[in-house]
């Protein structure tokens, strides 16, 4: 029995004990070289990445460049287009003041001509008087133009006598001369009233269609006129005119007419008399 444990105890203490040492510091390299691997891996991994990361960035940073090159080439494109436009557009500005300071200096010149022989005119000829003469003149002339203006705008009549559509109208006619205006305004219920030499008395009135039906009362007669129109002229003769009264509404409404009658000078003559000895 002595002998047993006198061998076993000689075999345990014959192994080295470098033996172990070595075994832990190899399982520590190891380790080590496996962290080393993981860690080179990774870096390794992420220098992949990086890499593919600036290989996107450059791609898109030249598609951009290649963008933004066509667009320089088609602005250049552009702008050559507008300063050959530009050039062509001074020349013709060059040109037209040219050709309007030149329409200026003639316009100029007639003007001074113009205005030099009027001055020897008038100091050959006009004296105070002759001016204001002459300024008279140009009035009228003036006036004789406007109102032949005004006239050429409204319609004539059958008689062809011009047709007043309004209050404006009517002073146009008026200071025309050539006859005589009495502007009314006759209401329905009111019954016969006096216009000039006459009377007028309203029956009825349409204002949709602008029309109305009027009596009129003259030398002890009377005669009616129905469904007449706005602006439509009537026309009918007195014992004391030789030519026609003239009567035209030029505006109805439920209730009222409003128009005028024209009758020529004698006949206005008369009229004014007649009204002087009723008072």
């Amino acid at each position: 029995m002595s002998e047993f444990q006198e061998y076993s105890h000689a075999g345990s203490t014959g192994t080295p004990r470098w033996v172990g040492l070595a075994v832990g510091v190899l399982g520590g390299l190891a380790v080590i070289g496996l962290g080393l691997g993981w860690s080179a891996y990774n870096q390794s991994k992420g220098q992949e990445q990086t890499i593919q990361s600036s290989r996107q960035a450059n791609d898109a940073l030249s598609q951009r460049l290649a963008k933004e090159d066509e667009i320089n080439q088609q602005l250049q494109s552009d702008l050559k287009v507008i300063a050959d436009k530009l050039n062509l557009t001074q020349g013709e500005l060059i040109a037209a003041r040219k050709q309007g300071k030149n329409a200026t200096t003639a316009v100029d010149k007639k003007v001074d001509n113009l205005a030099t022989s009027v001055k020897a005119e008038l100091a050959n000829k006009a004296n105070t008087d002759d001016v204001n003469k002459l300024n008279g003149d140009v009035t009228g002339v003036k006036s004789d133009l406007d109102a032949a203006k005004n006239s050429i705008q409204m319609a004539r009549s059958e008689m062809g006598t011009l047709i007043a559509r309004n209050h404006d109208e009517i002073d146009q006619l008026r200071r025309m001369g050539q006859r005589d205006y009495f502007e009314f305004t006759v209401q329905r219920k009111n019954g016969a009233s006096k216009v000039g030499s006459i009377q007028i008395q309203l029956k009825d009135t349409n204002p949709k269609k602008n029309q109305y039906t009027i009596t009129v009362f003259a030398d002890d007669n009377s005669f009616e006129k129905k469904n007449r129109s706005v602006n439509e002229p009537i026309f009918f003769y007195t014992g004391g005119t030789r030519s026609a009264l003239e009567l035209v509404v030029n505006k109805v409404t439920k209730t009222a007419a409003t128009g005028y009658l024209s009758a020529p000078k004698a006949a206005g003559a008369a009229t004014a008399s007649t009204a002087t000895s009723g008072q």
